[in-house]
């Protein structure tokens, strides 16, 4: 599973071919959750409060290019980088 993003200790990653709703799935130290791209709202799993915030804030922010990542998953592509808040990818 790819890692297309990875700030603050979360990491962002995405599966190629995956199921529907579109999705990515967020990593902080054990903690994972599944969020949904639409609305970054966590479907499954849960992390720390400030940790989930933060993923739903850089969600709603990155959304159109982890929609374009999501087609090129889909597609079987290679994923982009996206930019974490602190700029870092």
């Amino acid at each position: 599973m790819p890692t297309i993003s990875f700030f603050y200790g979360i990491a962002i990653q995405m599966f190629f071919d995956d199921h529907n709703p579109p999705h990515f799935h967020a990593r902080y130290g054990t903690a994972r959750a599944v969020v949904r791209i639409s609305d970054g709202q966590i479907m499954a799993g849960e992390l720390p409060p400030t940790a989930a915030r933060m993923v739903k804030d850089w969600a709603l922010l990155r959304r159109a290019e982890l929609e374009h990542n999501w087609q090129r998953a889909i597609s079987l592509q290679e994923l982009e980088k996206i930019a974490g808040p602190d700029g870092q990818g």
